[in-house]
């Protein structure tokens, strides 16, 4: 779909800003639908409660979660419509509400596929309902008169946690995929004579030549003529059965004075998150500072789609602004991008290491995996 924003018009923005008054975002819809100075602070306002990029455009990453938002458990019957999958706030509540119960719905992400409606059928089996995989009036009842059954932590971030221990400290047989940002026509972002789509190409080949070495099976996304979209990128991986993804990118602005690396992983900021994907997070972050001298731009919790679609742990890298000379100058240079891929091949190992085996940020180096 085609963004909007600011000073825009039309039927697409009137329908954002009914949206946004249903939220109690947006006081009313102005009596013309003209994206004005109210409608930005109410996108963005949004954004910033969901996990997105706040930058009061409505792109169609926001325009489907504006969307989702309209709806409550209860609204809709749900079930599963194979090519046409419900996806809403709904689909998520209740998937929320069977992994409280002790059901393997998968993540919370909103959209009703294949395991939610296992989960949902292993649920009414349980209790005695007509196991048709339909949440209807007599399945939301029951839904909501139980108690929670699971305790001692979110359910979901029990299961990624137990995962992860059964897998074991090796990384050989495990599979990686690599998703280098954008693609084909779409360059990404560009500043002091770089381009995004180039500098992750080549950092992913690195990356990846690294995890071969370790026994590692790894996937790109795309190749250098094509840039699939966001949810094509997570199916992929989804289908591929992989142990973890690990998403490349730069990043831009309209001053050349933000500078440094942040890295991200799923999150709503509401208690769903994925507790593997926010500790690989912050061994990625932690190692690429100490073996750069890139500013620490944190840890960060997004719904992005690259991240909430995925079944595996999904890291996000922001490595530097191309429009910051100081960041444009590292990113140029190939011993910095090295540096970056060894970094994050120790950030994989170290996220399977025992508590006992893992040594200190920036001192695990290429010949000690050899060792494990």
């Amino acid at each position: 779909m085609q963004q909007f924003g600011r000073g825009d018009s039309g039927p697409a923005v009137a329908e954002v800003q009914a949206a946004l008054v249903g939220l109690g975002l947006l006081p009313t819809a102005p009596a013309e639908p003209v994206f004005d100075t109210a409608t930005d602070q109410a996108v963005r306002t949004f954004q910033q409660r969901r996990g997105l990029s706040v930058d009061g455009i409505v792109g169609a990453e926001t325009y489907r979660a504006i969307s989702a938002a309209k709806f409550r458990l209860g609204d809709r019957l749900l079930s599963l419509s194979p090519g046409h999958p419900y996806v809403g706030d709904d689909v998520a509540g209740l998937q929320d509400r069977l992994l409280e119960l002790g059901f393997d719905a998968g993540r919370v992400d909103g959209v009703f596929g294949r395991r939610t409606e296992s989960a949902l059928k292993s649920f009414q089996r349980e209790y005695g309902l007509l196991a048709d995989g339909a949440c209807g009036p007599a399945t939301l009842r029951a839904l909501r008169q139980l108690g929670r059954l699971v305790v001692g932590g979110r359910p979901q971030q029990l299961r990624e946690s137990e995962a992860l221990h059964r897998s074991g400290a090796s990384l050989a047989g495990k599979i990686v995929v690599i998703d280098p940002g954008h693609g084909g026509a779409d360059r990404g972002a560009r500043g002091n004579g770089l381009e995004e789509a180039a500098i992750v190409e080549d950092l992913a080949a690195r990356f990846e030549g690294r995890l071969q070495a370790s026994g590692v099976r790894t996937l790109m996304t795309r190749g250098h003529d094509v840039c699939p979209t966001d949810s094509q990128r997570a199916s992929f991986a989804n289908e591929a059965g992989a142990d973890l993804l690990i998403s490349l990118h730069c990043d831009r602005t309209d001053s050349d004075k933000p500078h440094g690396v942040a890295s991200y992983h799923f999150g709503t900021g509401t208690g769903t998150t994925s507790t593997v994907g926010e500790h690989l997070a912050s061994l990625v972050q932690r190692e690429v500072v100490a073996r750069t001298d890139l500013l620490d731009c944190q840890v960060h919790a997004k719904t992005w789609e690259i991240l909430r679609l995925t079944r595996m742990p999904a890291v996000r890298l922001e490595l530097g602004h191309l429009t910051s000379p100081r960041d444009a100058a590292r990113l140029a240079d190939q011993g910095f991008r090295d540096a970056v891929a060894e970094a994050l091949l120790v950030a994989v190992q170290r996220l399977y290491l025992p508590p006992d085996l893992d040594p200190p940020t920036g001192v695990f180096r290429l010949a000690d995996l050899a060792a494990l």
